[in-house]
């Protein structure tokens, strides 16, 4: 119930329509991957394609060189949104993909545009992250989408470019892998960059015409493809961001800090913390790990200004490589890693509950939870349908063999998966 009424507050503030209609970003509603939802399919895919309602292509062609397109699909009632980039036959991987935002009917998946943004200044060398990590945003009026070129733009709900920006500097890591968040009237984007060139920040930009409406610089963080998240604690909403050496709260409104609070040094491999991960919240909570490998710490968010000393609730040693993030259901937390492993904790203490193989499963993918107690290890290939609880319980295995790291979307009943070609939408029959 507790969950249920976060989500709903969370998303009333960033919209004005009911969630479950909607996944409207990176990890739904919250951010966090949990979904009201408790009708949908447990089977679907395999031999018979049992339970999908329809797949579409995401490309005009098998001749084009496909990006990596880990960016997730999203859902706003009637219409869903990905973005992919790709280079067209005869097109060298040395020049700029073309980059896509398109636009499919729930109803059937029809395609109902295509628009392409211009790419930004970044022309990739190493495209082991790609020019599509980031999931797109929407708040029903507008779409807010990032690609690895370095730029951010927005469309309206017809495909119409409303307005675009370059991401200036561009000293990322390898790629960009932070998502843009709406809140209220605002898109924020969090630009963690190399931090010898003391040109990290995050932007809140004017959801209407992107303007900058506030803008804090980071010049001590260090480069990581985190995206934050939404939590109201108490009375009052805090983006919690991860910080390459611990978490941090911020004021969506005015981008003021709330809280901070050191870790490691945030410097070399397995010292760093939040370097894929989204926070999650829950029991008054943020639990932040590395994704690479490394520790991993569970914060009390009710704090002020430097809550290093006096905050720390309880520390991983080491939590395994996983680019995923993690879900909270009840009282425990879940975390899924290599080799397909996920691992569950008590959420007060830390202490792990159990640890289990899921054969096929992808650790880039993260799960979500719906309000009944069932976890979705979901994707385009493998994926897992779990009860969360005390004892590990596998309710189905499904597969639909169009491998890719792109996370569900959820809204309505139904399952929207994007693989490597198709897009998916899966539903009881």
């Amino acid at each position: 119930m507790l969950r249920t009424i976060l989500a709903l507050s969370i998303f009333a503030v960033c919209s004005t329509a009911a969630a479950g209609e909607h996944w409207p970003g990176w990890r739904g509603p919250t951010g966090m991957g949990q979904t009201d939802e408790t009708a949908l399919p447990l089977i679907w895919g395999g031999k018979t394609n049992e339970n999908v309602l329809w797949k579409t292509p995401l490309f005009p062609s098998d001749k084009v060189r496909r990006d990596q397109n880990q960016s997730s699909p999203i859902v706003w009632g009637e219409r869903a949104f990905v973005t992919v980039s790709y280079w067209p036959e005869g097109v060298s991987e040395k020049e700029y993909p073309e980059h896509h935002v398109l636009c499919f009917d729930t109803r059937d998946g029809a395609k109902v545009w295509d628009t392409v943004i211009p790419p930004g200044p970044w022309k990739l060398t190493d495209l082991r992250g790609g020019y599509t990590a980031p999931t797109p945003a929407c708040d029903g009026e507008r779409i807010y989408v990032v690609f690895g070129s370095a730029v951010i733009a927005a469309l309206d709900m017809s495909g119409i470019l409303a307005w675009r920006k370059e991401i200036t500097p561009f000293h990322f890591d390898v790629a960009i892998g932070s998502s843009p968040v709406v809140f209220k009237d605002t898109v924020i984007f969090v630009s963690d960059q190399l931090r010898e060139k003391k040109s990290s920040s995050i932007t809140a930009f004017d959801a209407k015409n992107g303007d900058i409406r506030w803008k804090i610089e980071r010049p001590d963080v260090d480069w990581a493809h985190s995206t934050p998240a939404l939590a109201r604690v108490g009375d009052k909403l805090q983006l919690l961001v991860a910080n390459p050496a611990g978490p941090q709260s911020i004021d969506p409104l005015s981008g003021k800090l709330i809280w901070s609070c050191l870790i490691t040094s945030g410097r070399f491999g397995s010292d760093r913390l939040g370097d894929t991960v989204t926070p999650v919240f829950g029991n008054n909570l943020v639990y932040i790990d590395s994704g690479r490998g490394g520790p991993g710490a569970a914060v009390d968010a009710r704090g002020q200004g430097d809550v290093s000393a006096t905050h720390v609730r309880w520390k991983l040693p080491v939590v395994p490589e996983g680019f995923s993030s993690p879900v909270i259901v009840g009282k425990h937390l879940y975390r899924l890693h290599n080799p397909g492993v996920l691992t569950s904790y008590h959420l007060t203490d830390g202490k792990e509950v159990h640890r289990e193989r899921l054969e096929g499963i992808d650790q880039a993918v993260s799960p979500f939870a719906t309000s009944n107690g069932l976890i979705y290890c979901a994707s385009a290939r493998t994926s897992y349908v779990i009860k969360a609880g005390p004892k590990f319980e596998v309710l189905a295995r499904n597969e639909l063999g169009d491998a890719s790291r792109a996370s569900a979307a959820v809204a309505a009943g139904r399952i929207y998966l994007k693989g490597s070609r198709y897009l998916f939408c899966v539903g009881k029959k």
